[in-house]
């Protein structure tokens, strides 16, 4: 009796120590992971360096890959359950990459030449400089690989997203939509540039804005804000014409999850515009409030404040609205320590300019105008930016050296498995202040922290780990009137300065232009074999073939590729749709290792007390179990339904099960027919090839088909 008083102390201990050695192991990771984006970040500022150089030129011509009209020299079936495409009839393929290579995507509106090149001598110069980083790229990605090996999973992407909308990653991959991805419009661009902050949305809901397509333009703009923002954030959405009120359910700032986030946005695709006048002075007293409520909940991130202001009207009592506005900034700055800035938006050349312009200045902020006339669309993201360029050109200051962000985890473009991305802003050094060039990030798969920790990549208590992470520093924002009036002058030209510098030169803030610009090559990519085509035609994968006696159903897809470093590797069949790894933590393992010591010594202890009692002793197995140990049902079942993502299959065994004894058959292979399988495991499938003479069906797995993918949550790199 005294010792069993033991056994429930000591399990504890155990799972203690456990829970302790799973935290200590999920911070080395975070923590690894951190170091490698700031590593990426120093090559991207290193190679920077020699933007200019002619040898960077003459590399830089036919020597690039484009993610949507480039076939890439080593393709490459990536693991299926890592990315999986619809090709048609609820069947679904693996898709392709190249870990040699790194890939380019430009939104279309800035790949306007011949072959989706650019046009403009910055992006041309982001792609050349950024290309001498390749061979890094290449080596941490094979070093990743065996890193990430230990925990069964495989690396994700990482890329440098340049301030003007070049993005470059390994490995390379075929995007999905041509044309559509930019990087600023992403969290982990934004969270990374600007860092922890309480964002407030005011837009102009009044009749006029009806007109020229302004409202549909501020939706787009308010959307775009909202997507952008991550976990470290809280936001709110004042909607005015006569009057003002807050579209969020509660009237205060809610944190920026995506469930919020995608509340809000609902929220502002559903505004129509209203019949009355545009009460400016109703729309920051509403703002005012809905903050000052904030701080009493204390339920703010406690770091900078953003009001964006969207209009197209004129304002009828404008020295009301700038005395209070500049009031209110002063008190949040004295008695909170929080700095509040105003950036301002006029929607078409109708809007009250002086009035916006006054506003942004007198908050140290920026306004930008948006005209009907330079085509809204093309504008706005560009517009946009000037929020968190300004937080960029801050966080290159001192005090915040090595920043870094994390987003909350998300389902990733693949739409397969649920991700996170740390990021950190990369400057030019050399210039002061540092000249913002863009954000470098890393992804990684959270299955592996959710092997670590035990805990899953949706529930709260890991959102909240990474709310934690995001929110463990609040950057200091400390820029002179001549830097931000050079910010202003890049955003809008001399019209949006502020005048209160009177350095015209902007020295550090404007990039000093390369001497050779006219020398930059004006076809970047290496081939654009794949232009025109479909995602599937372009992605679908083709890695060997494999026999297979009973082929279930099979399907066919045009333009699969053949994998060519492996062109005939097998690859087992695997579904789809399997369930989530039910694998145990190491605190769990841990636990049952007590638990199943204590179990063993209570039977000794029995065990030896009859023998000596005279007693025979115990034998666990009976004599039949010892001679003929049977084989578990569900061994055939992931026998016959083994895994896809295994990149190489070992020549096995098949083995049937003897309906009388349960025995080994030696040497009888099973067949499984259709009606074998359970629904939801069906083996997947390919393009197929009758043999004539063997009447045998050859399979290419090199587009392995299954049912349709069933994500339950939506998301994005």
């Amino acid at each position: 009796m005294a010792r069993s008083k033991w056994i429930l102390p000591a399990v504890l201990i155990a799972v203690d120590a456990a829970t302790l050695e799973q935290e200590i192991e999920f911070k080395a990771v975070l923590e690894r992971m951190e170091s490698d984006v700031l590593a990426l970040r120093d090559e991207i500022e290193r190679v920077y360096q020699y933007r200019c150089d002619l040898s960077t030129l003459d590399d830089c011509g036919y020597n690039n890959y484009n993610d949507c009209s480039s076939t890439y020299p080593i393709e490459e079936c990536i693991v299926q359950n890592d990315y999986a495409l619809q090709c048609g009839d609820g069947k679904a393929c693996t898709a392709s990459w190249d870990k040699s290579q790194s890939e380019i995507s430009i939104p279309a509106s800035l790949a306007l030449e011949t072959g989706g090149n650019p046009s403009d001598p910055e992006i041309i110069e982001s792609v050349c400089y950024t290309k001498l980083a390749e061979p890094y790229l290449v080596e941490k990605y094979e070093e990743d690989t065996k890193y990430w090996s230990k925990h069964d999973v495989t690396p994700s992407w990482t890329y440098f997203g340049a301030h003007n909308g070049m993005f470059r990653q390994i490995p390379a991959s075929h995007r999905e939509e041509c044309g559509s991805y930019d990087p600023r419009r992403r969290p982990w661009f934004v969270a990374a540039s600007s860092g922890p902050k309480d964002v407030v949305l005011i837009l102009d809901v009044s009749g006029s804005m009806s007109d020229y397509g302004r409202l549909r333009l501020m939706k787009d703009a308010a959307t775009t804000v909202i997507e952008t923002l991550s976990v470290a954030d809280r936001v709110a959405v004042v909607t005015f014409s006569s009057t003002a009120s807050i579209l969020n359910e509660e009237s205060m700032l809610i944190r920026a999850t995506k469930e919020n986030k995608d509340l809000l946005v609902e929220a502002i695709n559903g505004i129509n515009a209203v019949i009355g006048a545009t009460d400016f002075h109703a729309a920051f007293t509403e703002a005012f409030n809905l903050l000052e409520l904030t701080f009493e909940n204390e339920v703010t991130t406690g770091c900078n404040i953003a009001v964006l202001f969207m209009t197209d009207g004129k304002i009828s009592r404008p020295d009301e609205v700038i005395t209070l506005v500049n009031n209110k900034a002063e008190e949040f700055q004295t008695d909170l320590g929080r700095k509040m800035t105003v950036f301002s938006f006029s929607l078409g050349e109708e809007a009250d300019e002086e009035f916006l312009k006054t506003i942004a200045c007198s908050t140290s902020g920026i306004w930008v105008p948006i005209e009907e006339s330079k085509g809204f669309e093309t504008d706005i993201a560009s517009a946009m930016s000037s929020y968190y360029k300004l937080y960029a050109l801050g966080l290159g200051e001192g005090g915040n050296e090595d920043f870094v962000s994390w987003v909350e985890p998300y389902m990733f473009f693949n739409r397969k498995k649920m991700g996170t991305t740390v990021s950190t802003p990369v400057y030019d050094r050399s210039v002061d202040p540092h000249l913002f060039l863009g954000v470098a990030a890393i992804d990684a798969y959270m299955e592996a922290l959710e092997q670590i920790i035990g805990e899953n990549a949706t529930s709260s208590p890991m959102l909240q780990r990474f709310v934690e992470l995001s929110t463990a520093r609040c950057p200091k924002i400390e820029l002179t009137e001549c830097e931000l009036d050079a910010l202003r002058f890049l955003g809008g030209g001399e019209r949006t300065t502020c005048g209160l510098c009177n350095n015209t030169g902007y020295d550090g803030i404007i990039p000093e232009k390369c001497p050779f610009q006219s020398d930059w090559p004006s076809q970047l990519w290496a081939n654009t074999d794949m232009e025109g085509k479909s995602h599937l035609e372009r992605a679908c994968c083709k890695q060997g073939i494999e026999e297979v006696k009973n082929p279930l159903d099979l399907c066919t897809t045009e333009g699969a590729k053949e994998d060519p470093i492996n062109p005939t590797s097998y690859t087992e069949a695997e579904t789809l749709d399997e369930p989530p790894s039910t694998s145990l933590s190491t605190g769990a393992i841990v636990g049952i290792v007590v638990g199943v010591l204590v179990i063993v010594s209570i039977i000794f202890a029995l065990v030896v007390r009859k023998n000596r009692s005279g007693s025979k002793p115990v034998n666990v197995l009976s004599n039949q179990q010892q001679q003929h140990p049977s084989t578990p049902a569900q061994n055939l079942e992931s026998t016959t339904t083994s895994s896809l993502n295994q990149s190489e299959v070992q020549p096995s065994v098949e083995v049937g099960l003897d309906s009388s004894n349960d025995s080994v058959e030696d040497h009888q292979p099973s067949q499984v027919s259709q009606e074998e399988v359970e629904p939801g495991h069906e083996v997947e499938c390919a393009p197929t090839e009758k043999d004539e003479q063997e009447s045998r069906i050859i399979v290419a797995h090199a587009v392995p088909c299954a049912p349709p993918l069933n994500p339950n949550r939506n998301g994005e790199i």
